[in-house]
């Protein structure tokens, strides 16, 4: 029989090409993807909704003219500059964007290179900061259960030690400080409350070794899809007040928009807040910290005098003119009443499968949809039901969810909501 192109791919992807989580000996089957147009994807040639955004990045859909001729045009300059001792144009530019979009008090940007980075940035701007202060025991950081921050070192250690996707790396990791879980989206005031009194004691008790605070506001993403009201954003703000820790939001999945809000970070203003993902609007990989002069002169006076950190392609001129261009492309349309419109329709159309067989709850925030279950979900047929539906989703321990690009209309989140009831069924 003759091996056509795909066959060819998928071999030679089987035998060399490692993907995320995934057994290199026994690995899942993955699909090629030969296109991609607003919100939707060739897969095995055939064209599906992209439930995922490419991983909640990819806002404005595929191939999307502004985009793509941000990029064309900064190609047609330079791609790439080393950012020590030199600066350019698509730097600054997206420098004054991300300073008018974020709170007041948040004006100094570090350019990183992918969103695990900007956390591991953020963290280091935090022990320095304490440093510089004169604190150095300071060197622990309080968050809660039930986040993720990324799959490097730091950034695991402040992922979920338990439930997370690290405990085999428990032991081997910086000893944080693990606070209880947020309280759900729906929670009563005496709910909260009693959170609070049980996150205070704790911060409390190890306050004078703690150096910051970081948390996923709102809503805690791959750590299980979790949204929480936004009066523990204020309990966060106090306790790192009361005890002069640094406050930390990553927004890598919440910013731009996800959750209703351009940044989540409007509502209660961090000391540092860190954004990805889509950034450039899917395009290429790019994140960025943003924090208060304060912070920066704290850095400035630890023993260094400098933040110590600098990736090489920091600052990268294709990645950050397609930032920019996506900044504006996003503020020029009506966004948040298409990432209402999403919400409604997904809550609609997602509200029958809560008296499904084996589902547990139905949720949803800004273009978030999200079902768990009470099994953990078998991936491979929950795909291929999707698909067949349809849809492309990456289900994931026992939750079917989606993110949709926002240009995704009425049919596609309709078609969506069909691929998410035939996942959960065949899941």
């Amino acid at each position: 029989m003759t091996l056509t192109l795909t066959d060819e791919l998928l071999a030679f992807d089987r035998e060399h090409l490692w993907h995320p989580y995934t057994s290199m000996t026994s690995p899942t089957p993955v699909r090629v993807v030969t296109g991609a147009q607003g919100c939707e994807l060739e897969v095995d040639g055939r064209w599906v909704v992209d439930g995922m955004s490419s991983w909640w990045s990819a806002i404005h859909g595929y191939r999307h003219p502004v985009l793509d001729a941000a990029l064309a045009e900064q190609a047609g300059r330079f791609s790439h500059v080393m950012f020590g001792g030199l600066t350019h144009e698509p730097a600054v530019e997206l420098g004054r964007r991300l300073v008018a979009i974020t709170p007041a008090p948040l004006e100094r940007v570090f350019l990183a290179d992918s969103g695990s980075v900007a956390v591991e940035v953020a963290m280091k701007m935090v022990l320095q900061y304490q440093r510089g202060r004169g604190r150095a025991e300071r060197s622990r950081m309080l968050t809660v259960l039930g986040g993720y921050h990324g799959d490097t070192f730091d950034c695991m250690s402040v992922t979920d030690p338990v439930g997370g996707m690290h405990t085999m790396w428990q032991g081997l990791l910086p000893d944080q400080v693990f606070g209880p879980q947020p309280p759900s989206y729906d929670a009563s005031a005496a709910e909260i409350d009693a959170w609070a009194g049980e996150l205070r004691a704790l911060a409390a008790r190890h306050a004078a070794t703690l150096a910051g605070i970081i948390v996923e506001p709102l809503l805690q993403g791959a750590g299980g899809m979790h949204p929480y009201p936004e009066a523990c954003l204020r309990v966060f703000r106090e306790i790192a007040d009361e005890h002069g820790l640094l406050l930390v939001f990553d927004e890598i999945a919440t910013g731009f928009g996800r959750t209703g809000h351009l940044f989540v970070s409007e509502l209660v203003t961090p000391d540092i807040v860190c954004v990805g993902k889509a950034l450039t609007g899917g395009y290429l990989t790019l994140a960025a910290v943003v924090t208060t002069d304060e912070v920066g002169r704290g850095i400035s006076a630890s023993e260094s005098g400098v933040l110590m950190h600098g990736p090489t392609f920091m600052g990268n001129p294709l990645a950050c003119a397609v930032a920019s261009a996506s900044i504006d492309l996003l503020l020029d349309g009506d966004w948040k009443a298409r990432v209402d419109t999403i919400g409604a329709r997904l809550t609609a159309g997602l509200a029958p499968l809560r008296e499904a067989p084996g589902v547990v709850d139905v949720r949803t925030i800004g273009a978030v949809g999200v079902v768990q279950l009470d099994h953990e979900v078998d991936v491979v047929p929950a795909t291929e039901a999707a698909l067949a539906a349809g849809v492309w989703l990456r289900p994931f321990r026992d939750l079917v969810y989606a993110m949709p690009p926002y240009v995704a209309d009425a049919a596609a989140i309709d078609r969506l909501v069909a691929g998410i009831g035939a996942a959960v069924s065949a899941g």
